[in-house]
Parts: structure tokens; sequence; C-alpha cells
């Protein structure tokens, strides 16, 4: 799919997905238009600057699924897969259209960027959707998606609170008192975001997965101030480096993927050396909460499907929830065998930051809260099926935790096993079905349909079938209803009164699963000794 920014822009044109807005707009009410929007919005007249701004292009499910290229959502985390089984590695180039105009120095000039504010709470302008690229020279390349509160005009700060590899790079430069160079592209295709946004293993590209999602490699072009590649279809790069102050400076206040204000964040700096953009740059801002979560969701999943896999145990289906914020909790349905409910919930929990991972059978639909909800009530006990893992690493945007300035908190991680115990007969978990439901239709009823009425009989022909059906089930147990299908030429009445004399006549007995039996055969239930 060799898609750019600008053509995905026009596809989601063409599809009625992006709405063009001409007259003049204010910045401050960008935040919030896309928030009212059932559309991503393009402002081509942000009030008091040359450039226009792009925002909610991937805040749908159904944008999200466009820009993969998918034909529904489901498919995007096998797409993924699939680009993390083959990367492709980038392609690098001399130069690109992002070079047509360049700011060097003191000519950096952030505010000149439509930058937007977000909620009310916001510390600041916040640059939302730069794909960053740093190296480490004895590491190699790291990418990622961080965001940029504005300081000065060439001045910020990252939020890099949260462990990760970027953060590694940044520590291991601080150690050396030096600065970590990086490269921001912002106004980039969805395949980028998502790679970058997948957290791959130290020394795995991120480049090379976005390749693998695009079928071709990602291009990339040299910086002119740091010795770091940016993404050559970028509309805007801003040439950077994160300064050695430590996590020391405030930074934030933000609206978060909780759906809530994040708190004072503690951070390094950053100085931007160089701002280069097209002659008719467009500014993308990405758009939070729901823009950051519909491409996170996806690359939890292939994490979760490969622990779980690792684990040996063979997945069915997953949903990281919405109301778990696409991060933290997770539902996980698998083909058990015994003892895989725990170990399923252990290797899921390993995975990021996962917090509260449920495990349920396979006859459960991941999607469907009242169905998990009914497994956890069912199948759980407490005392055996609910553990927690205390002192495991957390995230930072947790509003439930507290943490000091800079560090990496701690929290607890817990597990539902809410499969079937292994030790319950499985007719204790047969769900009702209704007899007759594939042929008796209430649409045909409603239409007139009527049944056929069967015989009924005297005492001397229910005594005759009271005899058929004794013989019957004293070749095989047979369920009530089978015995009333089996003789239905007569009618239900004169059956329950032909199995009432058996039992009248201490005939009729019940097998384990509740069958109706000859009483004394081999087939009857026997009443536990504790019982009687």
């Amino acid at each position: 799919m060799n898609e750019n920014f600008r053509q995905f822009l026009d596809r989601l044109r063409q599809a009625g997905e992006l709405v063009d807005l001409h007259q003049a707009v204010d910045i401050r009410h960008i935040a919030t238009l896309v928030d009212q929007a059932k559309t991503a919005l393009f402002f081509h007249n942000v009030i008091g600057y040359d450039i226009p701004v792009v925002s909610g292009i991937i805040r749908s499910r159904e944008r999200a699924v466009m820009s993969m290229g998918c034909e529904n959502f489901g498919e995007i985390e096998f797409k993924l897969a699939d680009a993390i089984a083959k990367p492709i590695p980038p392609k690098h180039v001399k130069t690109s259209p992002t070079r047509e105009v360049t700011y060097v120095g003191d000519d950096v000039d952030l505010y000149k960027l439509p930058i937007p504010m977000s909620s009310i709470y916001d510390g600041g302008p916040m640059i939302t959707a730069g794909v960053v690229i740093a190296k480490d020279p004895e590491l190699g390349v790291n990418s990622g998606i961080y965001r940029f509160i504005v300081k000065e005009k060439s001045l910020t700060g990252i939020d890099i609170v949260t462990p990760n590899n970027m953060r590694m790079f940044a520590q291991r430069a601080f150690e050396r008192k030096e600065p970590l160079p990086i490269s921001i592209s912002i106004g980039t295709h969805p395949f980028e975001i998502m790679g970058s946004g997948y957290r791959a293993a130290l020394g795995v590209d991120e480049m090379a997965i976005a390749g693998g999602l695009r079928g071709e490699p990602v291009e990339l072009a040299p910086c002119q101030t740091i010795d770091v590649p940016y993404i050559a279809d970028a509309e805007i790069v801003l040439e950077a480096e994160i300064l050695p102050t430590g996590w020391t400076w405030p930074e934030g206040r933000f609206g978060e993927f909780t759906r809530l204000m994040g708190g004072l964040h503690w951070n390094p700096l950053v100085r931007i050396k160089a701002i280069s953009m097209r002659k008719d740059a467009i500014y993308y801002n990405l758009h939070m909460p729901w823009e950051n979560t519909w491409l996170a969701a996806p690359t939890r999943y292939a994490q979760i499907r490969q622990a779980v896999r690792t684990a040996n145990v063979a997945v069915k289906d997953i949903n990281v929830t919405l109301g778990g914020c696409a991060f933290w909790h997770a539902i996980i349905s698998i083909k058990k065998a015994p003892g895989d409910g725990k170990n399923a919930a252990l290797a899921a929990l390993s995975v990021m930051d996962l917090k509260h991972v449920v495990i349920v059978d396979e006859d459960i639909d991941v999607n469907d809260p009242n169905e998990v909800e009914w497994a956890i009530a069912t199948r759980v006990q407490a005392d055996k099926d609910v553990f927690i893992i205390p002192g495991a690493r957390a995230k930072p945007l947790d509003p439930s935790l507290l943490q000091g300035a800079g560090v990496v908190p701690l929290g607890a991680k817990v597990g539902i096993d809410a499969t079937i115990p292994e030790h319950i007969p499985k007719e204790h978990y047969e769900r009702i079905t209704y007899a007759y439901a594939e042929t008796a239709k209430v649409d045909d009823y409603v239409k007139g349909k009527a049944d056929a009425v069967g015989k009924s009989g005297d005492e001397k022909e229910v005594a005759a079938l009271a005899a058929k059906i004794l013989a019957a089930i004293d070749k095989e147990p047979l369920y009530y209803t089978d015995i009333a299908e089996r003789f239905a030429e007569y009618d239900f009445r004169t059956v329950a009164r032909a199995l009432g004399h058996l039992h009248e006549t201490e005939k009729l007995w019940q097998d384990p699963r509740g069958k109706m039996c000859v009483r004394g055969s081999k087939f009857a239930a026997v009443l536990p000794a504790t019982k009687k």
C-alpha cells in the first residue's frame, strides 16, 4: 500500500471521513471542534498562522481500519504481526520535499507552528504526533511517539517518564553528560505512527516494522544539524537534542489516554536546533485520547498473543478493552488444557503495562461484557482463581499511584482465571438450550402456523406407551425432551402421563446427567454416601 500522508487525507476526504473548513478558526477552538466532530477536520485558515491544521484522522475505529488498508479492526492485529515477522528495513535517501523550507539556530521559532492546546488544564501547547527517531552509539536506533510541550521558541519538554527504550537512550546520554540527538517527524502516514508506537525489543528497528506494514521500505533522509535521520515523507521535521538535565523540569499537565488530566511530570528539556518543512506544509495534531487509542490497542494484541503462545497456551481471541484505556485491561479466551488459565494470565501480565487480565474459555465472547462477567460469576472462586502480583513495574500515568519526580512507580497486577475448573463435571456448565429452537420459529406462528395435534391416550394407551418408553430407556438413557420427540405421535400430556406411570411403579430413574433410565440399571445414578 504505497500511500503517503496526503494521499491518505484525500482518501478520507473521498470517503466522507474528512471535512474541510476554509473559514477563519481560532486555534484555541480546534480541540473542542475535533472532539465534537464525527469526521476528521482540516482547518485551512488558522488565525495567526500560515500553516493549516488537520486532526482526528485516526480518531474512530473506521478511520483506523482505513489507515491500515484493512477490512475490519481485528485484521489490524494480524497485519501488524505479519509486519513484525517480516520487517522491511528503511531506505535512506539524500533529501526530501521536507527540506523546501529550513530554519536553523536563531531562526528556529516554534511559535510559527500552529500547535493547538487541548484540555483547559494543559500546561501549554503540545506537539502530539511527532514520530521520534533517536540513535544510541552502542544500542542503535529507536523510534517512538512522544509529546513535546512548548516552553520557548526553541525549547520544549518531552514526556519520557514511562520506562521504554527512548527513556533508556536519554538516561544513558545523561550519564555520559551528553545530549541525545533526536528527529521529530510531524505529519506522517499512520503506518509510521503505528510502527513507532509498537514497543519493540531493544535492537529492533520500529521503522522496519512500519515498512512491513507499508509493504515497502520507509524512506529516511538525513538531518542537517544532527546525525539522525527523519521520515522523508513528513510534512514538518524538528531536529533536536534531549538535554542532559535529568528528570528535573516540570512538564504537563495534559489530557492523557486515561481520559483524565495527567499530573505534573518531571522530565528533561529538549533544544530544537532546526525546523524543516514543505512549502505548503500541513500540521497534524493527534487528538487525545481516542486518536491515540485505536492504533495503540492492536500493538497490545500482537504482544499479548505472542506472550501467551510462548507460554504454550492456545489463544482463541483477545480484547484489550476500551474501558481499560486500551492499555491496562485484557480479556483472553483460550483453548484450555489443565493449568493453562493461570499460565496464560501470568504470561499476559508480563506484557507492557497491563494491570488486570481475565482468562476465559473459548465458549466466552471476549467482546461481550455480560459474557465475561458471567464467566467470572460462575467459574471463579477468589481464593483459587484470583491472584495479585505486587511490586511490578507500572505506568506513571496510572492516577491510582503516587510517584516522585521522574520515578518509575511500582504497582500491582491482577490475574483472574475465569475458566471452568478442572475438577468440575462438564454438565455443570451446559448452557440452557431450548427444545425445538431450530424448527419452531415465532415468526411462523405469528403468520398463522399451527402444529399437528398428537394422539391423546386413555389409561390403557398410557400404560402401553409407558412400556415402550421403558424398553427404549433400558437400552440407553434419554432426556425427557428426547422421549417426547421420539413418541411425538402422542400429545405431550400423554407422554408425561406415561412417564408419571413409570415413576409411580418405581421403574423410572435418572442417570448422573439427568437422563431418564431404568431404576437399578447400570446407568442409574447413585445417591452420594454423604447425602444418605
